[in-house]
């Protein structure tokens, strides 16, 4: 069921912020990036493991690189960043730290949702419906 929820919820959340305009912000996507990687923070503190904490945290300041760096640059970094969570969901997290907060449920959901979400955003840009006007900062184009 996660993996349904997941792939349909990303799916419906790149609709929707193109429907309703939100993505012509650039700090959008950044955003989502920085949301989803730090739900594993709060997974930390409700299991109460420090140790888990720590390294939650150590994980997420990547993620949060990500989002500066694609949000200063190319979106494209975000897109590659939000997919980079789903791999990490679904083949490295568990590996990599022991965190009870986590729901049993939540890395097929995640996952999904941190695939299918760049999917979505890689078909609108092929459509020409996403980074087609792209922003721009003074003096130059950005991604």
């Amino acid at each position: 069921m996660g993996y349904i929820v997941g792939s349909v919820l990303g799916l419906v959340t790149c609709a929707f912020a193109r429907a309703v305009g939100f993505d012509r912000d650039r700090a959008f996507y950044p955003t989502v990036l920085i949301v989803v990687a730090s739900y594993y923070v709060l997974f930390a503190v409700m299991g109460g493991s420090t140790r888990a904490l720590v390294i939650e945290l150590a994980i997420m300041g990547v993620f949060l690189a990500m989002a500066v760096a694609g949000f200063k640059g190319t979106l494209w970094l975000v897109v590659a960043g939000i997919a980079a969570h789903g791999v990490m969901d679904f083949f490295f997290h568990g590996r990599i730290v022991e965190n009870a907060g986590m729901p049993a449920w939540w890395p097929a959901f995640c996952g999904s949702f941190d695939i299918a979400m760049p999917a979505g955003l890689v078909w609108l840009a092929s459509t020409g419906r996403w980074l087609a006007n792209r922003p721009t900062v003074p003096g130059r184009t950005v991604g």
